[in-house]
């Protein structure tokens, strides 16, 4: 959960965790200075673009020293939009996991429509972990789109 005043839009956010972000969590060592999982000083996101540039040397080292094309925090998010859809995940609650409020949640729908849409955020995240798992390890998803009428 991150509270009102950590957020852009200013509402509570809840994000559930799908088993594998879980685990990849539970799996981090448990640091000293800090009660925080990631980041490297005061906050919850701090230290993003050194621990980037740490991730990138790291993928290009493990990639015969061919780094990846260079991304930011916003392609992530475009990513994982994209392939939820591209799996099936209705548009409201790839927003709904992202915490936008505007598209389903603005204007009059945003006023009325107060559903934080937890159980389908849920099933979105562990629909989309499943996806990625897969992909990362070279074998079919198990995935299937959902047809509409």
């Amino acid at each position: 959960m991150l509270p009102a005043e950590r957020v852009k839009n200013k509402r509570e956010f809840v994000l559930p965790l799908s088993p594998a972000a879980a685990e990849i969590i539970r799996q981090q060592p448990v640091r000293a200075d800090r009660d925080l999982v990631f980041g490297d000083r005061v906050g919850g996101f701090s230290g993003w673009s050194r621990c980037k540039e740490r991730l990138d040397e790291r993928i290009a080292k493990a990639n015969g020293g061919k780094p990846l094309p260079d991304f930011t925090i916003h392609d992530l998010r475009r990513s994982a939009a994209t392939h939820m859809a591209e799996i099936g995940v209705q548009p409201h609650i790839i927003e709904a996991v992202l915490n936008h409020v505007s598209g389903h949640k603005g204007g009059i729908a945003g006023i009325y429509n107060r559903a934080t849409y937890e159980k389908d955020k849920r099933d979105a995240l562990i629909r989309w972990a499943d996806w990625l798992v897969a992909t990362v390890e070279g074998r079919k998803s198990t995935i299937v789109p959902l047809r509409t009428a």
